[in-house]
């Protein structure tokens, strides 16, 4: 594998929680402030997605 391909594989798990973070806020804004209730559940559910993914990943 090349560096570039390294350093993305790398990057991969961090970008991923940072974005399981934004979507948890986001989801729990979208549902506390009873905007879009369906959309903050996905929102959620996408979240617990990409945790489970990155635990996938790192173990």
């Amino acid at each position: 594998m090349n560096a570039a391909l390294t350093t993305i594989a790398a990057a991969a798990p961090a970008i991923a929680m940072l974005s399981m973070f934004a979507c948890l806020i986001g989801g729990t804004v979208l549902i506390v402030k009873q905007r879009d209730v369906r959309k903050g559940v996905l929102m959620l559910v996408m979240a617990a997605v990409l945790l489970a993914n990155v635990a996938i990943w790192t173990l």
